[in-house]
């Protein structure tokens, strides 16, 4: 179905009227489809001094037009370290005007009012841009869809909790960029009232959270949820503690007054610093019981309980009726947790001993330790923790989320998996490896995916997710008494393959909520 052979052309390009002012974007040929793509779109004002820690200001308005041929510069962060900089690519381009976005459609200011995809971004709150290859919204516009990808503040400029600084700044320019689709996006032949988010990760945890937040009511119409969970958000009190940790390795306090002056590559630097401390020593009375358990022990600064956004933790916040209206799809990978173990060499160091320390740590009990080991015979205890902390992390919250929406008054949910094995470095159905498959961008994938992946399988997978935005119905049963999961790239299984309550036995052993 891809085709990536494009030519391009960026001196002629058709020009649309925004809020703003007027933007001429680029024409893109794929296969014999003529795609604009307008790159690189301001949606809040720029990121300088003390309003790198504001709610995001508006757009000052511009006379004449503004080329947006090329993808504007990336919110403030570093690259992957090792060893994920070998699987996952990376872009890091500095400037002020981080906060932007960029849309791919057939139709600019044809009135056509199709179907609007906006992608978040995953990266463990802490990297990330919409601007990687991986994430080119090309094959969404060639299929019909008006896609839109987004930047919004990572780390300490989108999640410390700084003392005199909003909190969830990150998510506050979430808001942003949904609140200028709202108001621009017919401009690109896109219907306001027809919006699917969709994120994976980090991006797919910020999408519970706009889930249930009263402030973005009316936003979205649809919500895909990839490798993630409704339950990563601390409380405030956590927040502050890892706040002031900052502070501690700044020598600074942690308030706006102290850290707007610095400069942002040495707020990085003790950023860094401080994701490496906690993950090498992740004690919850040095940072709080919610930032080890809800960040899963790796994540450092992430959405915070702050009354205003999140009003609640986003799964209770969701039950108790949040986001009512809006249907859901959500799945994982079915070996998520072997992208954080395997390349590292840790996963190959368990031993029995230290397999029933860690899931300790974790809250898992001996009883379900044993059940994954029984269903796995023979694995090494490695093998056993990946698959634990998998579900742990990812496919207990997913389920709970799905369950959440399903089963409340007109709510509507779907579930998937995916479970191609890559062939690189027994990493199977890892982390992010989906990533590729949803944007149908093969051809640009990172060396995650190896050297041929399925294209037959990219096709499944897009055009599910763009059915499910086109329509609201991804094209298999939704969850309700039963829990039919579509099931993408199992080798054992034919396409389209449907498995009822698959693994059961070990999801209801870890569940954290019952729907």
């Amino acid at each position: 179905m891809a085709d990536r052979v494009r030519s391009h052309d960026s001196t002629s390009g058709v020009r649309v009227a925004t809020r703003a002012g007027m933007v001429r974007g680029q024409r893109l040929t794929v296969g014999d489809q003529e795609i604009h793509a307008f790159l690189g779109i301001p949606y809040a004002g720029p990121l300088r001094g003390a309003a790198r820690f504001g709610s995001p200001s508006p757009v000052r308005r511009w006379d004449g037009e503004r080329p947006m041929v090329e993808h504007g510069p990336t919110p403030f962060q570093s690259p992957y370290p090792p060893p994920a900089s070998a699987l996952l690519d990376s872009v890091v381009a500095d400037g002020s005007d981080s906060l932007n976005l960029s849309v791919w459609t057939t139709a600019p200011g044809a009135g056509q009012q199709l179907p609007v995809m906006v992608w978040i971004h995953g990266g463990a709150f802490l990297r990330g841009s919409h601007r990687l290859p991986v994430f080119d919204g090309a094959a969404f516009a060639r299929d019909g869809v008006v896609a839109v990808g987004i930047n919004y503040r990572v780390g300490v400029l989108g999640f410390l909790s700084v003392e005199g600084a909003p909190e969830n700044r990150g998510l506050r320019d979430q808001l942003a960029a949904l609140e200028w689709v709202r108001e621009n996006i017919a401009a690109f032949g896109g219907d306001p009232d027809r919006v699917t988010v969709f994120g994976e990760s980090a991006g797919g945890m910020s999408i519970a959270a706009l889930l249930s937040s009263p402030k973005a009511d009316g936003l979205f119409r649809r919500a895909i949820v990839q490798s993630a969970n409704a339950t990563s958000a601390s409380d405030i009190a956590d927040a502050r503690l890892v706040a002031g940790e900052f502070g501690k390795m700044m020598g600074v306090s942690p308030t706006i007054a102290s850290l707007a002056g610095l400069p942002s590559d040495v707020l990085q630097r003790t950023q860094d610093a401080l994701s490496v401390e906690l993950s090498g020593s992740p004690d919850p009375n040095r940072w709080g019981v919610s930032v080890i358990e809800r960040g899963l022990g790796v994540m450092s600064m992430f959405p915070t309980i702050d009354g205003d956004v999140l009003p609640a933790l986003p799964i209770d916040a969701i039950a108790a009726g949040a986001g009512g209206g809006v249907e859901l799809l959500a799945g994982t990978t079915r070996d998520e947790f072997r992208f954080f173990l395997v390349p590292s060499g840790f996963a190959s160091s368990v031993t029995p001993e230290t397999l029933r320390a860690i899931v300790g740590r974790y809250g898992i009990t001996d009883a379900a330790a044993e059940l994954f080991a029984r269903n796995r015979s023979g694995a090494p205890p490695g093998d056993v923790l990946c698959a634990l902390l998998t579900d742990h992390a990812f496919r207990c919250g997913t389920a709970d989320l799905v369950d959440t929406v399903a089963t409340r008054a007109g709510g509507r949910a779907w579930q998937y998996e995916f479970a191609w094995p890559t062939t690189v470095g027994d990493l199977r159905a890892c982390h992010a490896l989906e990533l590729a498959f949803v944007f149908d961008t093969l051809a640009a994938s990172p060396p995650l995916t190896g050297d041929a992946p399925p294209q037959a399988l990219a096709n499944e997978m897009h055009e599910a997710w763009v059915r499910f935005a086109s329509t609201g119905d991804p094209g298999w049963a939704e969850v309700g008494a039963r829990r039919p999961v579509r099931t993408f790239g199992d080798p054992t299984l034919g396409p389209g393959a449907v498995i009822i309550d698959p693994r059961d036995d070990e999801l209801s052993a870890l569940r954290h909520r019952r729907g």
